[in-house]
C-alpha cells in the first residue's frame, strides 16, 4: 500500500485556513476535486497544495482525516480560477471558501456530477455498440447497430470537437462609421500600452459595433471573449445581435438560465472557442485563453453583489480576471462612473471618446414639467400631466413609440388608513408594504425586502378603517395609461413580470407595443428604432437618498434613459415630471450646470471615493438593545485599532431600511485614504472584527462590504 501524503483542501465555507487531509494517491494534482468530511458533514473541496507535510507535522495524526473520494469525473479547477478566487478574497475581505461557494454552489456541483455520470454511461453504450458492429456477421444487423450508434453520437452533449475560428462570420461584422473606426483605432493603441480602455460613447453611438470588431479579432487570434452586461434583460436583446455574427461561439450565462444550461456552457468553454455573454457571475466561469473582456454599461450598480459574500463588483473582478490572462479590457458607457474617470486621470485607464451617434441623430430635447405648478392649475390627470398626455398623443399619432419610467414597481408603494393614518408595514422589516394587483383581479401586499406576502382586505388592522393606496407604482401607471390612451398597445416591464421580459422587449422592438412602462430596466442599453418620446414620472424618487453617490446615479440613469429615444434620424423628446425643477441634477441634464467634473471635485473635497476606499461594517441582530451596544463597542474597537492618519469612522448609524427579515441593522462606515498605508489599513479591519467576535462572543453578526454602492 502506498504511503499517505498530506494535501490542503479548500472547502466552500467561511474558513480563514485550509484543512489538511491525507490521501494515498501520489498523483493527485492542484485543482482536483475531492470529497471530504469536515465537522461531521461531507463537502466537495478543491486541492490547493499537494505538499502539506509541514502543516501536518503540527497536527495530531489522529485528527487528520483521509480523503473520502477523488472526484475524477469532475473537471479540475484551473490555476487561473484559483488565482481569481484568491484575488477576490483578498480585495473584498472575505475567505477563498466563500468565493469558491459562489463560483461552484452545491447545486452546480450536483448537476456536474449528474452530467458526468450520463457522459460515462453514454460512452459505455457507444463502446458496446462499436463492439457489436465489429462482431456482427449479418449486414442488416450491422446496419441496425450503426443506426443506433449514429443516433447516440448525434445526441451526445459534448459539443463536438474543440472549436477553432474559421472566419465564416467575419463578413457579418457591421461596417464601422468613420467615428467608430477612429475610436476602434485609438482603442487598439490603448491595448498596445497594456491598459484598459474606457469607451465613453454617447447613447446611440454604436459601441456594440466596436465591441464586435474587437471580439472578431480576438477570436481570429485563437483567443476567447467575455462580454459582460449588468442585467439579464439587456443580455436577451444583445443575444440575437451577437448570435447573428458569432453563431457557433456565443454562449449566454445568467441566473435565469437553467442549471443544466449553465453546466453545458461550462463544458463548452472547456473544449471550444467561445464568446460568453453574461452578467456579473460570468467572471467565475472556467475561462481559458481569454483574449478580450468587455464590460458594457460599466457604471451600472447592478454589477455589485450586495449579499451574500463575496460582495464583489463584477467590473473590478473582470479586470482582475483579464490581468490573470493578460487579456485586453474595454469598459463602455455613455455615463462613465467617477471611479473609471478617476482611473483615467491617474493613468491606469485611457479614455476614448465616441461622440457621434451612429445615425447622426441629435440628442433628445429635454422638457421639465413642474408637477406642483400643474396641480395648482388642474393640469394633472392622475400621474400624468396634461402636457405629457398631449405629447404622448402627438407621438402616437405620428406612429412613434413611448417609454415611461417609474422607479417603483407594484400598484402602489404605500397603503394608508383613512381613519387613523397608519401605514401598513411588514412585521419582519421596517418598510411599507406595497400593494400589487394579481392577474385574476385579487390584491396582495408584498414586502420588497423579504418577499413576505399578505392578502389585502382593504381594512386597517389597527382600527378597522378603510385602507387606500398612496402613490403610484408601475402597475397603477399602466392602468392609468390604458384609460388615457385606449387605442394604444401598452405593456409593462419590471421584475414582477419576470420571465416574459424577452417577449416584451422583442414586441416593443418590432413595433407591436406603443407604450412601454417600467422601472429602470427600461433605461438600460436597449436600442429601439421607433422610440421617440421617453418620460420619467415622479422623478424626485431618484433624489435625496442617503448616499454620496445619489446625484451621480440619478444623472446616469436619466442620461441613459434620455439616450433611448431618437436613435435614428428623428430627434427625440425627453420629459421629466418633477416637483423640484431647480434641483442640480436636472440642471446637469439640461446642460445649465457643470458636468460630472463637479461631482469629482465634491468627492475630493470631502474625501469620498475615488479619493478614498470605503468599507462598510454591517451589523445585524434580532435583539435591538444588544445590537446597539455591540455596534457601538465595535466602532470603538475599530477607532482604537491603529488605522493610519487620515482614516475616519462614521456610525454606527441606521440605514434607510433598518430592519429586514426581523433583523435590526446598523452600519459602521470606514473611509481609508488611498495612500501607501491602504493595504495595511484594510487588513486591520477584518483582524479587529475577528478579535472582537472572539472576545465578546459575538460571531456571525457582522459582515464587511468593500466599495459599497
Amino acid at each position: 500500500m502506498a504511503a499517505s501524503i498530506f494535501i490542503h483542501v479548500l472547502l466552500p465555507l467561511k474558513l480563514k485556513w485550509e484543512p489538511v487531509y491525507s490521501i494515498q494517491s501520489p498523483s493527485v494534482s492542484v485543482g482536483e476535486r475531492v470529497r471530504v468530511e469536515f465537522a461531521g458533514k461531507e463537502y466537495v473541496g478543491v486541492v490547493t497544495a499537494t505538499d502539506a507535510s509541514e502543516a501536518a507535522a503540527g497536527i495530531d495524526p489522529g485528527r487528520i482525516k483521509p480523503v473520502l473520494e477523488c472526484l475524477t469525473e469532475l473537471n479540475p479547477i484551473s490555476k487561473e480560477e484559483l488565482e481569481l478566487w484568491m484575488q477576490v478574497s483578498d480585495y473584498y475581505l472575505c475567505t477563498p471558501g466563500e468565493v469558491y461557494k459562489a463560483a461552484y454552489p452545491m447545486g452546480k456541483i450536483e448537476e456536474e456530477q449528474v452530467k458526468a455520470r450520463l457522459r460515462e454511461r453514454l460512452q459505455d453504450r457507444i463502446a458496446k455498440l462499436q463492439d457489436k458492429i465489429a462482431k456482427a456477421r449479418r449486414e442488416d444487423t450491422r446496419a441496425r447497430y450503426a443506426e443506433q450508434l449514429d443516433a447516440l453520437l448525434s445526441n451526445r452533449q459534448d459539443h463536438g470537437p474543440t472549436g477553432t475560428y474559421s472566419g465564416t462570420f467575419s463578413s457579418l461584422v457591421p461596417e464601422l462609421s468613420p467615428a467608430q473606426a477612429e475610436a476602434y483605432s485609438r482603442i487598439k493603441g490603448v491595448f498596445k500600452n497594456g491598459k484598459p480602455a474606457l469607451l465613453h460613447g454617447v447613447t446611440g453611438s454604436g459601441k456594440t459595433e466596436v465591441y464586435m470588431k474587437l471580439a472578431r479579432e480576438a477570436l481570429d487570434n485563437g483567443r476567447n471573449v467575455l462580454f459582460m452586461v449588468p442585467e439579464i434583460a439587456l443580455s436577451r436583446q444583445l443575444e440575437e445581435r451577437i448570435r447573428s455574427i458569432f453563431p457557433k461561439e456565443l454562449q449566454v450565462f445568467h441566473s435565469a438560465e437553467t442549471a443544466a444550461k449553465r453546466i453545458e456552457t461550462s463544458l463548452f468553454m472547456r473544449q471550444s472557442q467561445y464568446l460568453v455573454l453574461g452578467t456579473r457571475s460570468s467572471v467565475f466561469l472556467p475561462h481559458r485563453d481569454l483574449g478580450l473582456v468587455i464590460v458594457d454599461e460599466e457604471h451600472d450598480s447592478s454589477y455589485k453583489q450586495d449579499n451574500p459574500s463575496p460582495r464583489y463588483n463584477g467590473r473590478e473582478a473582470a479586470i482582475m480576471l483579464a490581468n490573470i490572462f493578460k487579456a485586453n479590457v474595454i469598459l463602455g458607457s455613455a455615463t462613465p462612473s467617477l471611479e473609471s474617470l478617476y482611473n483615467c486621470s491617474a493613468g491606469r485607464f485611457e479614455k476614448v471618446d465616441l461622440t457621434k451617434r451612429y445615425f447622426y441623430a441629435a440628442e433628445a430635447d429635454v422638457e421639465l414639467i413642474d408637477t406642483i405648478a400643474e396641480k395648482k392649475k388642474n393640469g394633472m390627470v392622475g400621474s400624468f400631466s396634461r402636457k405629457l398626455i398631449e405629447r404622448i398623443e402627438g407621438t402616437l399619432a405620428r406612429g412613434g413609440q413611448v417609454a415611461v419610467l417609474r422607479e417603483r414597481r407594484s400598484y402602489s408603494p404605500v397603503v394608508q388608513c383613512q381613519e387613523c393614518g397608519s401605514i401598513l408595514k411588514c412585521d419582519r422589516c421596517d418598510v411599507a408594504l406595497s400593494l400589487h394587483h394579481r392577474l385574476d383581479g385579487s390584491e396582495k401586499l408584498v414586502c420588497h425586502y423579504c418577499g413576505r406576502v399578505k392578502e389585502y382586505t382593504g381594512k386597517c388592522p389597527e382600527c378597522g378603517g378603510e385602507l387606500l393606496p398612496v402613490g403610484a407604482g408601475t402597475q397603477k401607471i399602466e392602468e392609468e395609461a390604458r384609460v388615457l390612451f385606449p387605442e394604444a398597445k401598452i405593456a409593462r416591464l419590471d421584475s414582477d413580470n419576470h420571465g416574459s421580459e424577452a417577449d416584451i422587449i422583442k414586441q416593443f422592438e418590432n413595433g407591436q407595443i406603443d407604450i412601454l412602462i417600467g422601472t429602470r430596466m427600461v433605461a438600460k442599453g436597449f436600442d429601439f428604432s421607433g422610440l421617440s418620446l421617453v418620460a420619467v414620472l415622479q422623478a424626485d424618487s431618484l433624489l435625496g437618498q442617503q448616499d454620496f453617490r445619489a446625484d451621480e446615479h440619478a444623472v446616469q440613469l436619466l442620461e441613459q434613459f434620455r439616450g433611448r429615444c431618437g436613435r435614428r434620424s428623428e430627434k427625440g423628446l425627453f420629459i421629466i415630471q418633477t416637483s423640484q425643477p431647480d434641483h442640480p441634477v436636472y440642471k446637469t441634464i439640461l446642460g445649465t450646470a457643470q458636468d460630472t467634473g463637479s461631482f469629482i471635485a465634491e468627492r475630493k473635497l470631502f474625501g469620498y471615493p475615488p479619493y478614498s476606499r470605503v468599507i462598510n461594517i454591517i451589523v445585524r441582530d434580532y435583539n435591538l438593545q444588544r445590537l446597539e451596544l455591540m455596534a457601538r463597542s465595535l466602532a470603538d474597537a475599530i477607532s482604537r485599532s491603529g488605522l493610519s492618519k487620515g482614516s475616519s469612522i462614521a456610525g454606527p448609524y441606521s440605514p434607510p431600511v433598518e430592519k429586514v427579515a426581523r433583523e435590526h441593522i446598523r452600519i459602521i462606515r470606514v473611509l481609508l485614504p488611498k495612500d501607501r498605508n491602504l493595504k495595511g489599513n484594510k487588513r486591520i479591519i477584518p483582524e479587529t472584527l475577528e478579535r472582537f467576535e472572539k472576545e465578546r462572543k459575538y460571531p456571525g453578526h457582522a459582515s464587511l462590504d468593500v466599495d459599497p454602492v
